[in-house]
């Protein structure tokens, strides 16, 4: 008996050995212990107190959905009716990112300019008034859109229905603001932080701000402040790509079998037709989009898309990748600068057109003028000599692509790969947003 108690023991010991040696001497990429290069302790505060963070994979962040990159036919997947040669089809590959489940919505904005109310509003209104939405938008010369004009936005009714009227510009500043207090509330949610009422136009939290430590807010009291190492802060919301977009829009990963793709979809759904191919919703439309002239939502107690106007962010059904909305209802601001040629131009990885110091790469630089001065003058503006803003051509280095068809377009505009654009100065009563973030670490989300 005394015998089997000794071996109980001496094996219990061995395997705490055993359990110790394994959590001291493991690999790189181990969760914590000792390291595998110095032999100093991990999480030590006797050994210097160099920290790893025990959970590396990236959260994910309210509103989105994991996008799982890959390669696909960047492009055209019917003829262009308009003869705007400006997307022959050519294979690309996508990094995983993250994308917003759904269009941004009225509340959502409302949010936003809740917040601007509340810390720039007495010092600083017109930092209101630059984020707010032009609800002239809806105003049309020859329609009676006047009670879009006027409840649009702020009515209840209206508010999980898609933000319209904002400019390229507040798109990007909506976006900034959602990553500082997404990342606030995270660490207030992990204890580091305390919620700060007395933030104001002088003193707020931003994530640059905090990790530069500018802003300190309300500590909790024996806690250190937080690092990028720690793994709590998000990378910033933003628009996704041109590139991003149209990948997430087609979720090739539903018509898929392996590596074999088995036909270009034309629309985010598995079918070429417009109308749903279940037998529980045979016949109904899969977007909200203008079926024919003076068409925009069928016939009184046979609606085809049921919205005369933009429907709720969640409408029809999800592609795919689970993203609502991707054709139809409203059409979406992207990161990219628009060139019609930019499909002979762009890298056929993450491929983007919108780096500050390579907007016009060979197309409106001075390689690639149509002027025959070859002195390669530094004063000579080669861009305005390509692009005559106002005169020639609508397109400039302000002009950003928008993707997907909209309440009005007809089914033409409803493939993801149509390209369009706008000024980034502007708003559109058809152009909404969504967002997107960067995947850190694998490529695919576990």
């Amino acid at each position: 008996m005394h015998r089997k108690l000794r071996l109980s023991v001496i094996l219990a010991i061995i395997c705490c050995g055993i359990m110790m040696v394994s959590c001291g001497s493991f690999g790189k990429n181990n969760k914590a212990g000792k390291s595998s290069t110095t032999g100093w302790n991990y999480n030590d505060p006797n050994y210097g107190g160099f920290t790893v963070n025990n959970t590396p994979n990236q959260k994910t962040g309210p509103g989105l959905v994991p996008i799982e990159g890959g390669t696909f036919t960047m492009g055209a997947t019917q003829e262009n009716v308009y003869y705007e040669w400006d997307n022959t089809p050519r294979q690309v590959t996508v990094s995983s990112f993250y994308m917003d489940q759904t269009e941004v919505s009225n509340l959502d904005y409302l949010e936003y300019i809740f917040w601007l109310n509340r810390i720039f509003g007495t010092d600083y209104p017109e930092m209101v008034t630059k984020a707010l939405p032009d609800t002239l938008v809806w105003r049309n010369s020859m329609s009676y859109n006047e009670p879009m004009v006027e409840i649009y936005f702020r009515h209840p009714a209206y508010r999980d229905y898609p933000v319209v009227g904002v400019s390229w510009l507040q798109a990007n500043d909506y976006a900034l603001w959602r990553s500082d207090r997404v990342n606030e509330m995270l660490l207030i949610e992990a204890g580091v932080l305390k919620f700060d009422e007395g933030q104001n136009s002088e003193n707020y939290f931003t994530t640059d701000g905090y990790l530069a430590g500018t802003y300190t807010g309300v500590a909790v009291e024996g806690k250190q402040k937080s690092k990028m190492e720690d793994g709590i802060i998000l990378p910033k919301y933003r628009l996704p790509t041109e590139a991003e977009w149209e990948y997430a829009a087609l979720a090739l990963i539903g018509n898929s079998n392996g590596e074999s793709i088995k036909d270009r979809k034309v629309y985010p759904w598995n079918s070429d037709g417009l109308r749903s191919q279940d037998k529980n919703y045979m016949g109904s439309f899969m977007a909200n989009f203008k079926r024919g002239n003076g068409d925009y939502m069928g016939v009184a107690g046979s609606l085809n898309d049921g919205a005369a106007f933009p429907a709720p962010v969640i409408s029809y059904w999800p592609n795919d990748f689970g993203l609502y909305n991707m054709a139809g209802n409203v059409s979406e601001w992207v990161l990219d600068v628009y060139r019609p040629l930019s499909f002979e131009d762009f890298s056929d990885q993450n491929p983007y057109r919108g780096n500050a110091e390579n907007l016009n790469y060979r197309d409106g630089d001075y390689m690639s003028t149509i002027q025959n001065d070859w002195n390669n003058k530094e004063d000579v503006d080669y861009t305005s000599q390509m692009y005559d803003y106002g005169k020639t051509t609508l397109i400039s280095d302000h002009s950003r692509v928008i993707k997907g068809g909209s309440w009005a377009d007809g089914p033409y505009y409803l493939s993801p790969s149509v390209r369009r654009y706008m000024d980034e100065n502007l708003g559109s009563a058809t152009v909404g947003f969504r967002c997107a973030m960067n995947m850190i670490g694998a490529a695919a989300k576990k």
